[in-house]
């Protein structure tokens, strides 16, 4: 297989452009051969090359897989231009000390170089700080560039194959020829950190991964397709499937399409149609063009006309559990010997919806001993008098997806149809019926199904909860779907990132929510906003009797490492709201820390008559050391600026981890799957949008979902999962 190679020199290997790569998921193949003191060069099988560490580094943060890898706009792109020429200066000798400390000043309250995510700026950094080797290292131990080190830190932990590139080909000294030992792991194609790429190690990330390939795949011929049937919206196993498809694509500078299955009109719509394509949209897609099983019914009806008279297929007019125990016990229909001609005429009165037709159904003779029930005789069509959501009543019959999708396939010219491995036993069926039909052969490509814990996939259960009414809709923050969780709080960013790390292997796999959270709390934490909510229920007022009379302003930034998040207004008064369970926790004369303000003194302790604590005195102690406390609580004033909130928890729908075969899944339904909590909030809150993303200091992190309309209608913000187990809501 012809693939781009990467030509460097032996003594000068492009760290960078290697590391982008790999985390990139684009696929080199390296040769070291070239001269010393020539440029690292792309050589594309078309014969075009590229020159230079930057202009490839450029080429490819635009293919990449990771979102925004070259800026999410031309502003971002233009300031990572400007730190690709920047980062040259590490390489100076005399100068690697003065750089440091420039950029290590810029990183003081900066998660990444450039934007909020990860690009070919901060690769280029790392290369000049990972190339010199042991004098990077030797300064990565000491305390002398504190946010420079906690920036190498933070991406060579998240991104494990950074490690693997300096292991390689960066000594003591630094940069240099690469060992003779290293030189085969340096010939292999460069894709391991993309996990499209085979097995995941048992931490879900790093580790070398062997690369897989499509079968009899060639560079710019391979033509892939996603085929979601418009029956309900995309979920997280369907974007496994949209993304492995572009990754393959995109390796084999192929194309793309989208195609609806939309062969049941009883199931589908063109709500499921146009959110479909919006989710398509969100998880960053790119696609050729959109078709429609649809567009092919007349060549499909053509087809099965040319197989009846053929003798590979034949109308059934055999009740459906009488037919279904047939095939099950391997027994031939008694239309098996009809006539091509007997067919025919039933075919007709299948065509116009009539009585009799409504009895047929179209079956394909395949081999009813076989011990692939598949290959025993499988229905290619059947009557559906339902009007279709695209071509209305025009249609009478619909052809089966296990008669559709082969020969859609091999008309788009589609080279290969990635199917999940619970198909396997199908996958004689589909070649099987190619075959029959005369049709250009497709390589069916597996890969495991994404199954999660205490989640259903099926779009039939997932109907099940819209239709009565257990959630609010195809987006509700329970369900598994793209819109569903991105309401609840995930970046686009960690579903991506999950997804890719697990790979293309065909293993079925059952995995943790948490590993997801935990990855979309590393996305959020470092660039989401800070406020302060005090929960409604028992909260106490904090009456300090030194306090200003006179309410002050001050203004503080809205995370304290992160500039971009923004500034808002605190408000001190003598009379502070704090948490009942704070409250509760205090002794008399305890000092304790109020954030953002300082140390107070407890002096008073005011309970009910049931023991409950109503209200606390206590005095400033603003010289105390916050060191010293261990209560760090937060507050808000006593204003009437303050905001209601209404906090939202979820838990999973059901309350088993796996349902085994033939579980039914009502058996297992979560009783309480939502929780509504009444808080107060800074007044700060009011500007929020829906869809911005806080944490609540000391609560946890929350999306808005909706905004502040007026005083009486509390703003919504639902509760985003951190990674840590989650309790059982009560």
């Amino acid at each position: 297989m012809t693939e781009i190679i990467l030509a460097f020199p032996a003594d000068a290997p492009p760290l960078s452009v290697i590391a982008a790569a790999k985390i990139g998921g684009v696929s080199l193949k390296l040769d070291s051969s070239l001269p010393t003191g020539s440029k690292p060069s792309f050589q594309f099988p078309s014969g075009v090359k590229l020159d230079g560490t930057n202009v490839l580094l450029r080429y490819l943060g635009r293919v990449a897989i990771v979102p925004h890898f070259y800026g999410q706009d031309p502003l971002e792109s233009g300031q990572i231009d400007q730190w690709l020429e920047y980062a040259s200066i590490f390489s100076s000798g005399s100068e690697f000390e003065s750089a440091c400390s420039y950029v290590d000043g810029y990183l003081l309250l900066r998660t990444f170089v450039v934007g909020t995510g990860l690009s070919i700026a901060d690769i280029a950094i790392w290369s000049g700080l990972a190339g010199s080797g042991q004098r990077w290292e030797s300064l990565r131990k000491s305390k002398k560039y504190q946010n420079l080190v906690r920036w190498f830190n933070s991406i060579v932990t998240e991104y494990d194959v950074l490690n693997e590139v300096t292991a390689t080909y960066v000594g003591k000294r630094g940069l240099g020829k690469v060992t003779a030992s290293k030189t085969k792991e340096r010939e292999q194609i460069v894709n391991q950190s993309s996990s499209m790429n085979g097995e995941v190690t048992e931490k879900g990330k790093g580790g070398s991964r062997p690369e897989v390939d499509l079968p009899d795949a060639k560079i710019g011929e391979v033509c892939l397709r996603f085929a979601p049937e418009p029956s309900g919206y995309l979920h997280i196993g369907h974007s496994k499937a949209a993304l492995m498809n572009q990754y393959f694509a995109q390796k084999y500078q192929g194309r793309f399409i989208v195609r609806f299955d939309d062969t049941n009109p009883a199931k589908e719509s063109n709500e499921f149609v146009e959110n479909l394509l919006k989710d398509i949209e969100t998880l960053g897609i790119k696609y050729e063009k959109v078709t429609y099983t649809s567009d092919y019914f007349p060549q499909l009806m053509e087809m099965a006309e040319k197989l009846i008279l053929k003798g590979k297929a034949y109308v059934d007019d055999t009740p459906r559990e009488q037919m279904q125990k047939e095939r099950m016990d391997g027994v031939e229909s008694k239309c098996r010997s009809n006539s091509p001609e007997k067919n025919t005429e039933l075919w007709k009165e299948m065509i116009a919806g009539s009585e009799r037709g409504l009895q047929c159904c179209l079956r394909g003779k395949l081999d009813m001993q076989d011990p692939n029930k598949s290959l025993r005789d499988p229905v290619y069509y059947r009557c559906n008098p339902v009007p279709h959501h695209r071509i209305g009543s025009k249609y009478k019959i619909y052809p089966t997806y296990d008669f559709a999708c082969p020969f859609v396939d091999s008309i788009e010219g589609i080279t290969h149809a990635l199917r999940s491995s619970e198909y396997h036993d199908r996958n004689a069926q589909y070649y099987r019926i190619l075959e029959d039909m005369g049709l250009r052969k497709v390589q069916i490509y597996e890969f495991s199904r994404l199954n999660m814990v205490y989640t259903l996939l099926s779009k039939r259960k997932l109907l099940w909860f819209v239709q009565n009414g257990k959630v609010d809709g195809w987006d509700d923050p329970r369900f598994p779907t793209v819109q569903g969780i991105v309401r609840r709080g995930l970046k686009i960013e960690a579903l991506i990132q999950f997804i890719l790390e697990q790979g293309a292997s065909k293993n079925l796999n059952l995995m943790e929510w948490d590993k997801l959270w935990t990855i979309n709390k590393k996305i959020i934490d470092p660039v989401c906003p800070r406020h302060t909510a005090v929960l409604d229920e028992g909260r106490v007022l904090l009456t300090l009797t030194d306090g200003p009379e006179k309410p002050f302003v001050r203004i503080i930034p809205k995370h304290k490492k992160f500039e971009g998040a923004g500034l808002k207004a605190t408000t001190y008064t003598k009379r502070i709201w704090i948490d009942n369970v704070d409250a509760a926790s205090v002794s008399v004369n305890e000092e304790i820390t109020l954030m953002d303000w300082g140390n107070a003194i407890v002096k008073d302790i005011i309970r009910d008559q049931d023991g409950n604590v109503v209200e606390l005195r206590g005095v400033l102690h603003l010289e105390g050391s916050v060191k010293t406390t261990k209560l760090k609580l937060t507050w808000l004033p006593e204003t009437d600026e303050l905001v209601n909130l209404s906090l939202v928890e979820y838990d999973y729908l059901i309350t088993k981890k796996k349902l085994e075969e033939g579980e039914d899944f009502l058996d297992v339904l979560n009783p309480c799957t939502k929780k509504e909590t009444a808080a107060l909030g800074d007044s700060n809150m009011r500007n929020l949008k829906c869809g911005e993303i806080i944490q609540l200091e000391r609560k946890g992190y929350f999306r808005c979902d909706v905004p502040f309309l007026r005083s009486s209608k509390p703003i919504v913000l639902i509760a985003i999962p951190d990674g840590r187990q989650q309790t059982t809501l009560r």
